[in-house]
């Protein structure tokens, strides 16, 4: 019932906020707020025009045929291919014994652009790719996740075709260093979207809002179990041991709001949600007329 994403077309799970906002300590990935404070310092240490003019993608090529198929847009100057991407392949097992000295999130802001590509199925990597402040090539994908429907094509986003996907890079990578301020303009939103949309606050929102709106559908009256165990802070990060409990500890909250739940509003309609499809439809058919084939 509830998941991470789905393909709105085939499914009517409810989407929900991923692990990845508590951390991900088996990939060295700090939780959410402080990477994105982290994020923030190192956007501002290397502003967009000081940053490497080419489009840039790191991860486990092998979970999805979409990222081994994207590997045909790395440079290749012996071939004399020069389609504007930046590729690395990700083996995380060397990662770790490396002491994921060449894997921060917040050091890979380094590009002017950042693709993003699906995994198995979504990738937690976008929100990661959104705040960098460098606009993100989105390759299209019919995965979606909590968030997704907050984006809109052409202002947070740049979209990729699939199908044409090496030529669609290098256009925009070609496009963006033309056009500087637009570029840049794009980058902004994004991150912006990242700081402004997806604090833990509204993450926390939303999750309550969904818990409270499907709690109202139950025909039962739950209960305490008698023999229930409760589940503190402490029963929870003590047994944890180095980066687990680490992470634990820093995503915890530091206070109880005194403020009222927000008043979220309402969903979308049928009508909103084909106009934003419609919308986003526009911004790509007008792209890919633009890319050469």
């Amino acid at each position: 019932l509830f998941r991470y994403c789905k393909e709105e077309s085939r499914e009517l799970a409810v989407l929900f906020p991923d692990w990845s906002f508590w951390g991900w300590p088996e990939v060295n990935v700090r939780p959410w707020a402080p990477l994105m404070e982290e994020l923030v310092r190192e956007n501002a240490r290397l502003p967009w025009p000081e940053r490497e003019p080419y489009a840039f993608w790191k991860g486990n090529r092998d979970v999805s045929e979409v990222r081994q198929d994207l590997f045909r847009c790395n440079n290749d100057s012996a071939a004399g291919k020069e389609w504007n991407a930046r590729l690395f392949k990700q083996d995380w097992d060397a990662a770790g014994r490396n002491g994921f000295r060449d894997s921060d999130v917040a050091k890979q802001c380094r590009h002017r652009y950042k693709i993003y590509v699906q995994g198995h199925t979504w990738s937690v990597s976008e929100k990661y790719i959104l705040a960098c402040d460098s606009p993100m090539l989105a390759i299209d994908t019919p995965f979606r996740d909590f968030f997704s429907r907050g984006l809109v094509a052409g202002k947070h986003y740049w979209p990729i075709d699939p199908a044409n996907k090496c030529r669609a890079v290098k256009f925009a990578v070609d496009w963006g260093n033309a056009h500087p301020a637009q570029a840049r303009r794009m980058g902004g939103e994004g991150s912006g979207f990242t700081r402004e949309e997806m604090g833990m606050d509204y993450v926390y929102e939303y999750m309550l809002s969904v818990l409270t709106r499907y709690s109202a559908l139950l025909r039962y009256k739950p209960a305490v179990p008698e023999k229930a165990v409760e589940v503190s802070l402490e029963s929870m990060a003590c047994p944890r041991r180095g980066r687990e409990r680490e992470f634990m500890m820093e995503s915890r909250e530091k206070y109880v709001a005194v403020d009222e739940p927000c008043t979220m509003p309402p969903p979308f309609t049928v009508d909103e949600v084909r106009e934003m499809a419609v919308r986003d439809e526009q911004v790509r058919s007008k792209l890919l007329q633009m890319v050469p084939h």
